[in-house]
């Protein structure tokens, strides 16, 4: 099985007639993602190499039964096409615009969990999510992941996440879903939401979590997995060199108060049972290692 998306997944572009929009979603559908359907007012009734364009997302839900979206929206309009994307009953939404405002993102967050809590958020600045071979959505090359499972994926890091799909793909090892959380302050999901999610998979059997510096999320999913979680876990921490105190790369990579460093964070998931590689290759031979065993 996968997590979140598969080959039934309809999915509608929110700006889709943009030049990034145009290029993922056209690539995504190559893949064999449903991609049915792209949005923009002003170009309602024309369509991108055959997708058609519909004014809003509930226009394009009602035309073509879409259940999920992808957002390529320019910062300042993302908190407008999250709303409405959820007010039109969408399922989930992938969010890969970069650059929004945080307070944005913790009024959408908080927003959706109080009165659109059918609606899954993924991002945003997110390289998105994959089910190889079923469906793709967002920026993931999908030459790079092998389907088949039996390995489900997490990852902060987009380029990371790429690296762990190839690692495993090098290995002949297939994955049930990749998500890309994100690295942003307020991730709309969470390592343990994606945790829980491979957790009740049964064809995820093992899952490789990808974290780096900053925040308190990797120490959370610990303590998440050493309560709730039976199936092996690998994970690899960024930013073990990070000097202290400065932000590295995302906006929620940074450390302070003695918080938030590799280290600590390394402690915590091995104290949970986590089998932690010191680059991203071990953490792969870990996982290699593992799936020899089931």
């Amino acid at each position: 099985m996968s997590i979140f998306v598969d080959e039934t997944t309809k999915v509608v572009y929110q700006g889709l007639t943009g030049g990034q929009g145009s290029f993922y979603g056209k690539l995504n559908r190559a893949y064999g993602t449903q991609v049915v359907a792209g949005t923009s007012p002003k170009k309602a009734g024309t369509d991108v190499d055959g997708i058609p364009v519909f004014a809003t997302v509930s226009d394009a839900v009602a035309a073509t039964g879409a259940n999920a979206s992808c957002i390529f929206i320019p910062a300042p309009g993302v908190r407008g096409a999250v709303m409405e994307a959820a007010e039109a009953g969408i399922e989930f939404v992938v969010c890969i615009t970069e650059g929004v405002p945080a307070h944005d993102e913790a009024w959408f967050f908080n927003k959706l969990r109080r009165d659109f809590p059918n609606t899954q958020l993924l991002g945003p600045n997110c390289p998105g999510i994959i089910s190889p071979g079923k469906a793709n959505i967002g920026i993931t090359a999908g030459h790079i992941a092998k389907a088949g499972g039996p390995v489900g994926i997490v990852s902060r890091s987009g380029t990371l996440t790429y690296q762990a799909l190839y690692e495993l793909k090098q290995k002949d090892i297939g994955v049930t879903t990749c998500v890309g959380i994100g690295g942003d302050p307020v991730p709309g999901t969470s390592f343990i939401d994606c945790l829980r999610a491979f957790e009740a998979d049964p064809e995820t059997k093992a899952v490789m979590m990808i974290g780096e510096i900053g925040g308190s999320a990797e120490e959370e999913a610990a303590d998440f997995i050493k309560s709730s979680m039976t199936k092996p876990v690998t994970s690899y921490i960024a930013g073990v060199t990070a000097p202290p105190g400065k932000k590295m790369g995302h906006a929620g990579a940074i450390v302070s108060g003695g918080k938030g460093t590799a280290a600590a964070k390394m402690d915590a998931l091995r104290d949970a049972g986590v089998e932690v590689g010191l680059n991203p290759t071990e953490a792969g031979e870990l996982m290699a290692a593992i799936v020899a065993k089931l």
